[in-house]
Parts: C-alpha cells; sequence; structure tokens
C-alpha cells in the first residue's frame, strides 16, 4: 500500500523526525496538533476555546491534503493542561464535530512542549472507498 506524508512546514518535523498525517490506504493518522498561528507564534494565548479551533483547523487542512474531510474523522483525542477547562475545549469541539461524532478522549497533563499550548490534538480518520 502506498503511504503519503503530509508536512505542514512545522520546524519540528525534521528535527523530531515526524509528518504532521500520514495516509495509507484509506486511513489517515494525524499527529499530535499545537495551536500554531501563521506567523509561527501561539495562537489565542490563554484562550482555550480559540486553541482548541485553532488545533481543529490545522488538523482539517491536513486530512484535506491526505484527500478526506472532517466527516471521515472517527477518532480524537484532546490533551490539556488544565483538565478544569475541558468545556471550553468540548464547545470548541462541538461546533466542528456535533454532528460527526467521533470516539473522543480528553486527557489532563501536567504540560506540554511550549507552556503558551494550553492543549494539544490528535485526530484519526478513514476515508470512504
Amino acid at each position: 500500500m502506498a503511504r503519503k506524508s503530509v508536512f505542514s512546514g512545522s520546524p519540528f518535523e525534521k528535527s523530531i523526525g515526524f509528518s504532521r498525517a500520514v495516509r495509507i490506504g484509506n486511513i489517515i493518522a494525524v499527529s499530535g496538533t499545537a495551536p500554531i498561528a501563521e506567523d509561527g507564534k501561539t495562537a489565542c494565548p490563554d484562550d482555550l476555546y480559540g486553541q482548541t479551533k485553532r488545533c481543529i483547523e490545522i488538523i482539517a487542512a491536513a486530512i484535506e491534503q491526505a484527500g478526506g474531510s472532517l466527516s471521515d474523522v472517527i477518532r480524537t483525542r484532546i490533551f490539556l493542561t488544565d483538565i478544569d477547562r475541558w468545556p471550553e475545549a468540548a464547545k470548541a469541539h462541538g461546533e466542528y464535530f456535533s454532528d460527526i461524532q467521533p470516539a473522543a478522549t480528553m486527557i489532563g497533563m501536567a504540560k506540554l512542549i511550549s507552556p503558551d499550548w494550553l492543549i494539544e490534538m490528535e485526530a484519526d480518520a478513514v476515508v470512504k472507498e
């Protein structure tokens, strides 16, 4: 089966050795996605709702580059540095996924790579054949 890698231009892709997303067959896996703005800085500082939306925008773009769409998403994983703020992330997640309803997990964790990141997200999609 052919393997297609999608790159976003993140400076971490080469140094860490990862792709934004990988598609093999009809499966697309999207790497942990941080709320990074177009200018490379953290999007929406201290705004978990805004950071969640930014992560989903990046995920959607990667899935589209791999030949899918958000409607193909079957699982999301949401990593939060303050689990007590989960309703903010849930609101943004629901705006994109309320009709799709993928399997979803929210996990509280101590910290992420950047102290400005309140969230990091992953997604898996299965493209209809």
